[in-house]
């Protein structure tokens, strides 16, 4: 497929005739107000914590966001995540599917499920399943295009654009990282070191790995292109390792700007280890289970011992959170 030559065409207002100031008509979720932080008037508000960077929009937070996963090994229902996020939405900014499991759901309850997470102050992401979409259309433009478009009108917010199983050429990842928000989305490439990884796998170390100068290249051609944000797949790092490879976290923090990063963490140990290193304002990806300890690491009022007591901010000029 040729992403640059589509994506010029497109720009010129020759795909499907339109010109280039007629807008798509999608429809579109209602906008609600983002979920409020905890009051400085909440019962406990007398006991010290750590200030966090305010929640706006969805998720609009300058640092510290949390993406949480939905629907993938179990079923993550309206009823449970709307208690979930009543109970921690302050300490939520995304909800993620997995697997494409939206794309099996009766589309009236995935779109209430969507609109409900927004009336939290959240956005929602498909996860990578553009992989399955691109291999199994041969990367037919028309399909991806529809696809991107769906996703658009069901109220999805954010694509994460993975290719972990795919081959596929920088330029025309980055096209599509551009068609992507041509469309209204925001891109967020999956980016990994680990080839097949992305997917429930196990025994890639075989594989062998990628230097990390492959990866930070292209995050900064990503970057260049509109990615909004760019996710650092686990495996080959924290994941599928025999130990983990703190230098390709070192090399990746140094070469990129940390508020265009998220870290995928979905296990305590690693999050833990993401926090101890670069604090409470790291971007981070966690199952949904587990956002009451993140959320306790984050404020410093709780943690193992390499974190217990020691997480600390200085914001004097910020909103409690």
């Amino acid at each position: 497929m040729n992403f640059t030559a589509t994506s010029r065409a497109i720009s010129k207002g020759l795909h499907r005739g339109l010109p280039p100031s007629a807008g798509r008509s999608f429809a579109t979720a209602p906008r609600f107000q983002s979920a409020p932080s905890y009051p400085p008037s909440a019962p406990y508000s007398f006991l010290p914590t750590n200030i966090l960077h305010s929640k706006t929009g969805r998720g609009e937070r300058l640092n510290g966001l949390t993406e949480i996963r939905g629907s993938y090994y179990n079923p993550v229902t309206y009823t449970y995540l709307n208690e979930l996020l009543l109970d921690w939405g302050p300490f939520v900014d995304g909800v993620k599917f997995a697997g494409g499991s939206f794309t099996l759901m009766p589309p009236e309850r995935l779109k209430k499920l969507i609109d409900m997470v927004h009336s939290h102050g959240c956005y929602v992401s498909t996860g990578g399943y553009i992989e399955r979409v691109l291999a199994s259309s041969a990367g037919d433009w028309n399909t991806v295009v529809r696809y991107l478009e769906t996703c658009k009108e069901m109220g999805f917010d954010v694509l994460e654009i993975s290719s972990g199983f795919l081959t596929i050429p920088t330029a025309d990842w980055a096209e599509l990282v551009k068609l992507t928000k041509s469309i209204g989305l925001k891109p967020k490439p999956e980016i990994g070191i680990l080839f097949g990884a992305g997917g429930d796998t196990e025994g890639l170390e075989s594989a062998g790995t990628r230097d990390p100068k492959w990866l930070i290249e292209r995050a900064e051609t990503f970057l260049k292109a509109g990615a909004d944000r760019i996710m650092i797949e686990s495996e080959g790092i924290t994941e599928n390792v025999k130990s983990w490879r703190t230098d390709v976290v070192s090399a990746i923090t140094s070469a990129l700007p940390m508020d265009k990063l998220m870290f995928e963490a979905a296990d305590p140990a690693v999050f833990q280890y993401y926090i101890q290193n670069f604090g409470a304002d790291v971007n981070v990806f966690i199952d949904h289970s587990q956002i009451v300890q993140l959320a306790c690491a984050r404020k410093g009022i709780w943690g193992k011992t390499d974190l217990f007591g020691r997480v600390v901010t200085f914001k004097p000029n910020e909103d409690l959170s």
